[in-house]
């Protein structure tokens, strides 16, 4: 399964998910102009990567700010690893976050609540 690496700009974030190496994190800021189709590609390698993953996943969420369109992208994201998990695979959503900002540590524990994944909130 080929990689998938986006570098990020100032409005859309920097996303790695590659499987031989067991890296998946997305980074920065989430606020593109045409956020479905941004999240297209993510979505569909996250889908194929669902139909064959690795034991166990970690994933790195190190977001700065995202709008509330990007939040339902980032749902189905974290839907697609709830899906991994049920499958009885291992994974852990790390949810990382500057210590004075509440937003972000809010955003991940909503997620925590709603998703049935462990979902580990990192003040940094």
């Amino acid at each position: 399964m080929e990689p998938l690496y986006l570098q990020g700009t100032d409005e859309s974030p920097t996303v790695i998910l590659d499987k031989l190496a067991g890296k998946f994190e997305f980074s920065g800021k989430s606020m593109p102009e045409d956020v479905k189709a941004y999240y297209q590609p993510i979505l569909e390698w996250l889908n194929q990567y669902a139909e064959n993953p690795n034991p166990d996943t970690v994933v790195n969420f190190k977001m700065e700010y995202f709008n509330s369109a990007s939040a339902k992208q980032i749902m189905d994201v974290l839907s697609i690893f709830e899906k991994i998990s049920q499958a009885g695979n291992k994974v852990l959503i790390r949810w990382h976050y500057m210590t004075d900002d509440e937003d972000m540590e809010d955003a991940g524990a909503s997620y925590q609540g709603i998703v049935d994944v462990p979902i580990e909130l990192i003040a940094y």
